[in-house]
């Protein structure tokens, strides 16, 4: 078996599993040398080949600015959550109300693509902390998660990214995330499963405890 076979093989086998490696989002230092502008002029010219490669024909009416839509949705939409200078700015408030209980919101929805396939993978978050001190703006949290999920993702990465950004911003362990979500690469490709999600959570804090986190999910549930 040749050397590029077990390459391939790897690879298929690495996307069917939805392998999860590291906390750290996988990016180049160089990424951002380039404005927007050149790169969706390079992702056009290449999406433009891919098409031809289909046996597209591109001049079209209907395909020949497809290249271009493409590259603008895909830089300027659905991974604009690559740049930094995206990342939402956070107002934080004081909790002069006193309170302490558990702070929910749920059913945020979000759409995100899988780093294996650059398929869609389509959910809700369910968030909740308690206040040491801070809260956040509600509409905050929905723009923490669409940020991340605003670039090829994992799942697994995505729930802790979230987690650890809301952790860092309210100054407290004491946050706990649940996402689910259906993954097209499962039910397009592969196994074509249309009925399958996928469930992942991260805690800390108050929610290592069974009570805590027993509540949190009978109320988002």
């Amino acid at each position: 078996m040749s050397l590029e076979t077990n390459k391939t093989e790897r690879f298929e086998e690495q996307g069917d599993h939805h392998e999860f490696s590291q906390l750290l989002y996988p990016i180049r230092e160089d990424a951002f040398e380039k404005s927007d502008e050149e790169k969706m002029t390079e992702i056009a010219f290449h999406f433009q080949k891919i098409m031809e490669t289909l046996g597209l024909d591109l001049t079209s009416d209907s395909l020949e600015g497809t290249p271009y839509r493409f590259a603008k949705m895909y830089v300027k939409e659905l991974f604009a959550g690559l740049n930094p200078i995206n990342k939402p700015s956070v107002s934080i408030f004081s909790n002069s109300y006193n309170y302490s209980r558990l702070l929910i919101e749920r059913n945020i929805s979000f759409t995100s693509f899988c780093e294996h396939h650059f398929l869609p993978m389509i959910g809700k978050v369910h968030v909740a902390y308690q206040s040491t001190g801070k809260i956040i703006g509600l509409s905050k949290i929905n723009r923490i998660v669409r940020y991340y999920a605003s670039r090829p993702q994992v799942q697994e990465r995505l729930t802790e990214q979230i987690a650890e950004e809301l952790k860092e911003v309210l100054s407290t362990k004491d946050v706990i995330i649940y996402v689910e979500a259906r993954h097209l690469c499962v039910s397009l490709r592969g196994v074509k499963d249309p009925t399958s999600d996928t469930i992942t959570t991260s805690y800390s804090g108050i929610f290592n405890s069974v009570k805590e986190r027993e509540e949190f999910f009978k109320l988002v549930k």
